[in-house]
């Protein structure tokens, strides 16, 4: 089964449609001096840490994901079609600026649901029953269909804060090529109806040496803490949701509803 994500446009456009603005922005201000406290966030959210700090988690840890693994083929059916109709799934490089620098044009899409604690109506009401699903998870902070189109490579790069844990739920997995991301030093890879936990604290980069599409649904939600782990999270969290970093997204993603955005870009 696969998804035409790059050659097919699948947003509303025209020929005056303008593609989003590329020229380089500077990072948000949280996320330049962030790079110098990061590590010692990271840190003392670790030790506050309830769960394992290993590149990847133990899925049983999180009982939640059993009914993703039950529901998985309805998740997928709702995907699949929410992909394919208008206004379909933009590139992420449109939508959110941290990621112009690795997400390749057209190549990596993803439909969000909801990001930051913000929801995205228009697409929870086309999937009303993985809707239901997400809002079982504990904590939860974003969630979309993340897509990959064939000969993708996304190169090395790794989550804001360790106070996140990121689950991948399997829906359309290419057999014909190999399909893998390495974190850390692990290299794993994904199985349609099986759930991965990992932390994208740890550097990580994807390969889709394949010539069909993979689709996973990516939930991010809160690591399990006690203070003042808890604490530094929630804190750099809210931050977060305020910062120009997510609300240049909310803005891009209103844009593209509106198909003011190509749907190439």
């Amino acid at each position: 089964m696969d998804i035409a994500t790059s050659e097919a446009p699948v947003g509303r456009m025209g020929d005056n449609v303008p593609l989003p603005d590329s020229r380089p922005r500077p990072r948000p201000l949280l996320l330049r001096w962030g790079k110098h406290l990061r590590g010692t966030c990271d840190r003392l959210i670790a030790t506050s840490s309830l769960v394992p700090n290993t590149p990847v988690l133990d899925m049983r840890a999180f009982p939640w994901t059993a009914a993703l693994r039950a529901d998985w083929e309805a998740i997928r059916d709702e995907a699949i079609a929410a992909i394919g109709t208008q206004p379909g799934a933009p590139s992420l490089a449109a939508i959110s600026p941290d990621h112009r620098a690795i997400a390749p044009l057209g190549k990596w899409r993803s439909l969000f649901l909801c990001g930051y604690g913000y929801r995205v109506d228009e697409n929870l009401a086309r999937c009303p029953h993985t809707s239901r699903l997400i809002e079982q998870v504990p904590g939860l902070n974003s969630a979309m269909f993340s897509i990959l189109a064939p000969g993708t490579h996304i190169p090395t790069h790794r989550g804001v804060t360790k106070g996140l844990i990121t689950c991948h739920l399997g829906l359309v997995v290419p057999r014909d090529g190999d399909v893998r991301m390495r974190i850390g030093s692990r290299t794993v890879r994904w199985a349609e109806g099986e759930t991965l936990v990992f932390d994208d604290t740890y550097d990580h980069e994807v390969w889709n040496d394949s010539a069909h599409t993979r689709i996973v649904l990516l939930i991010q939600f809160r690591r399990p803490l006690r203070n003042p782990g808890r604490w530094i999270a929630d804190t750099l969290l809210g931050v977060l949701r305020r910062s120009a970093f997510v609300q240049e997204a909310r803005a891009n993603l209103r844009r593209w509803h509106r198909g003011e955005i190509a749907a190439d870009a």
